[in-house]
């Protein structure tokens, strides 16, 4: 494991500031173009963009035209360049450096220590890399990029480099060791996001795998249920056991949507409704339609809402039109806080006595409004006609169901 980086550095015995620069400005527009960095790292994941920004601004306050970042590649123990400046096409991404310690490169990320080389041509400590004098580099500074955390691997190296000559110093090696700080912490955070990522990924299979699986299930007790309702010798258990069927049908409509969904524990309502209308259009002898706007709701809301549909809609099935076939539509939509749900029919309507609010309601009226109370939500019959029913919901939706 390589020691962890220090201010102490490996430089050429004659290490002085050039004379001809002024050294105030020189330093102060480093300063700032570290500012600049640290502002404009914070503003975006991409670590791509972030290492080539570094690249860049570096090469900018070392006024040099060359700049890289190398990362440690453990298959191959090579350093790779993966961002530059000024290199020659086919250099990023390609090109790689050893990482021994006769290396510049190899000796910072293995010791830790700056590295500052003024006269690469005149070098005893260290091999100058083909891709330096293939540019015609003369002087370097390489700097270790470290990743926080214990037990991590450093990330590579931050190295600039100048075919001019002139003397880099040690503060322009802290100047380059403040960029690498920085690139450790972005690249860490990058790391930090993709285990994020991967524990949300992995929770999402299995919320999708758990729904699949209780979907099936629940289709194997809709065919049970089906089988008795066949042999069942009295009409109303056999229409008991096809209710139920139904229903628990509605229930696993909402586990292959929840599986399905690319928002765990949501469904969408327009495409769940849809296809509760085309399964309910299956069971009944009337032309069910469907109307609903795009919503994302809990599944928790979605079972009980799915179930009250289902209902309803079973309900002027059996009893809207007496005499044949006819029309049963269903809609619904956000109004303001709500989801507005409508059901309606065309049919004779309800019995001239019918009241919702009293114990006696029929039409299965007593599950509808248990079913509401589960969902806060609120029921009227809007119209009531010999020419059909209206029926109403309105269920208050939360802030993050939109």
């Amino acid at each position: 494991m390589p020691a962890p980086p220090g201010k102490e550095s490996i430089s050429a015995p004659t290490v002085a500031t050039d004379v001809t620069r002024e050294e105030l400005p020189y330093r102060l527009r480093q300063q700032s173009l570290l500012g600049e960095f640290g502002r404009s790292a914070l503003q975006t994941r991409d670590i791509a963009q972030i290492l080539q920004r570094a690249t860049e601004l570096c090469a900018q306050g070392l006024e040099t035209r060359f700049s890289k970042v190398l990362e440690y590649m453990p298959d191959d123990k090579r350093l790779l360049v993966r961002a530059g400046i000024g290199w020659g096409p086919g250099t990023i991404g390609q090109v790689s450096l050893g990482v021994d310690l006769e290396s510049p490169a190899g000796y910072a990320f293995q010791t830790g220590q700056m590295v500052i080389s003024n006269h690469l041509q005149e070098e005893t400590r260290f091999r100058t890399p083909k891709l330096l004098s293939d540019h015609g580099i003369r002087r370097a500074i390489n700097v270790l990029i470290a990743r926080g955390g214990d037990g991590h691997l450093p990330f590579g190296v931050l190295e600039v480099d100048s075919p001019e000559s002139g003397q880099f110093d040690v503060a322009d090696a802290d100047f380059l060791a403040g960029f690498a700080g920085l690139l450790g912490i972005a690249i860490e955070r990058q790391h930090a996001d993709a285990d994020l990522q991967e524990a949300l990924d992995h929770q999402a299979m299995l919320t999708r795998e758990m729904s699949h699986r209780v979907k099936n299930s629940l289709a194997s007790v809709v065919g049970l249920l089906r089988v008795q309702s066949r042999s069942a010798q009295s009409e109303d258990v056999r229409n008991a056991l096809k209710d139920a069927a139904s229903r628990i049908t509605t229930i696993a409509q909402v586990h292959d949507h929840l599986w399905r969904s690319t928002r765990i524990g949501f469904v969408d309502i327009a495409d769940f409704a849809g296809e509760l209308c085309k399964k309910l259009q299956e069971t009944v002898a009337h032309n069910v339609s469907c109307t609903f706007g795009h919503l994302m709701i809990s599944a928790d809301k979605a079972i009980p809402l799915g179930l009250l549909i289902n209902e309803l809609v079973t309900n002027s099935s059996k009893h809207a039109y007496p005499d044949g076939a006819g029309e049963i539509m269903v809609s619904g939509e956000r109004r303001g806080a709500d989801l507005h749900v409508e059901v309606s029919d065309l049919g004779i309507g309800l019995p001239k006595d019918f009241d919702i609010d009293q114990p006696r309601a029929s039409l299965g009226f007593k599950v509808i409004k248990s079913l509401l109370a589960q969902l806060n939500g609120r029921i009227a019959v809007a119209s009531n006609t010999p020419n059909g029913v209206t029926v109403q919901l309105d269920v208050p939706l939360e802030a993050n169901e939109v």
